[in-house]
């Protein structure tokens, strides 16, 4: 136990997601058929430097939790809706298809192999299931590859918040975060392709992402979606292929809905963006996995700022990230049944 309490001191200090398990789970698709997963070391892996993975980017994930709870179980937090959007990620880029059933017991497998050292809350397990195709051809630049590799990471987490829940900053920038037709794939150079101008935001304007609004349409940050809650409305993008399809941010429609919030997916201007986060008690938040529910205090639009509501960390955010993390630490009824104990 004093080894685990040391290990969890140690992640507080970690920078999230950077503590990682020393084993994981894996499987290989050989151009006809998976093979059995395993757990193996997760330093394992050995790519031809050829492997289409490494020059054409054929590479989804995904991310999850497990929690502990109260009594000492463990519980894994809507992997279904995670497995089947890595299916969509994997079959959108062409990567070898695989069933639902594998990804979900390899997933089981790892976590209830280091069970004993899911973190109490607010830490948690984070789970990190990537695909990749490991076909070693460089001709292959508009061909699939033909095998792959699945695997599942692990990285105990501390509270994202650990510094405290201070309301973020956004650019809104006039471009899209990626290629339309890639928006909904969870893929790794959809990320890539949003660093640098997160970077640049950072560096001028001191902003802590950027909210990319092409032709003025308000879709999504580097790695969240937008939401803005405008007393007991919320609104957020509808959903098309444009923008990720956040598991949290469903998750969080759906809490809204059962506190008796109205909820508006539709197309949001930056002129009615700016127009209702003048309005006092008006908030804005950015949904994800880490973050759950992470308050938005201050927008930055053509070198002017703008903050939203009193710029503080609002309310009715930290209402839905608390019922959230209520469900997630078994604090009170999982009446959706997103909970999958092991």
């Amino acid at each position: 136990m004093k080894a685990f309490e040391h290990q969890q001191e140690k992640e507080k200090m970690a920078a999230f997601g950077s503590v990682f398990m020393p084993e994981m789970a894996m499987a290989r698709f050989d151009g006809t058929a998976w093979g059995q997963s395993a757990i193996v070391p997760s330093d394992s892996i050995s790519l031809h430097p050829g492997a289409h993975v490494l020059h054409y980017a054929s590479t989804c994930f995904e991310g999850l939790k497990a929690f502990r709870h109260e009594d000492g179980s463990v519980a894994i937090f809507r992997m279904d809706k995670n497995v089947a959007r890595m299916q969509q990620s994997s079959e959108l880029l062409s990567l070898p298809t695989f069933d639902a059933t594998l990804l979900s017991q390899m997933i089981v497998d790892v976590v209830r192999h280091y069970a004993a050292d899911v973190p109490t809350p607010p830490g948690s397990m984070y789970i990190r299931p990537t695909h990749i195709g490991t076909e070693p051809a460089i001709g292959k630049a508009a061909t699939p590859t033909l095998t792959s590799l699945l695997y599942v990471l692990l990285s105990p987490v501390g509270d994202y918040f650990a510094g405290g829940s201070r309301a973020l900053r956004l650019l809104m920038e006039d471009n899209a975060r990626c290629a339309p037709h890639m928006g909904m794939i969870k893929s790794g150079g959809n990320y890539a392709s949003a660093l640098q101008p997160t970077m640049q935001a950072k560096a001028k304007y001191q902003a802590d992402q950027v909210l990319f609004c092409p032709n003025g349409d308000v879709q999504e940050t580097g790695a969240a979606n937008f939401l803005l809650i405008d007393g007991n409305e919320i609104i957020t993008k509808a959903l098309d292929a444009s923008f990720l399809h956040g598991i949290t941010r469903d998750t969080i429609l759906t809490l809204a809905r059962d506190l008796g919030m109205k909820v508006s997916e539709r197309e949001l201007t930056v002129e009615e963006l700016l127009e209702r986060a003048a309005k006092p008690g008006t908030e804005a938040a950015l949904s994800g996995t880490a973050a759950v529910l992470a308050p938005v205090g201050t927008l930055i639009h053509q070198g002017k700022e703008y903050k939203v509501g009193n710029g503080e960390p609002g309310s009715t955010t930290a209402k839905l990230r608390q019922t959230l993390n209520d469900i997630q630490w078994g604090k009170t009824a999982d009446t959706h049944g997103w909970l999958t104990k092991i």
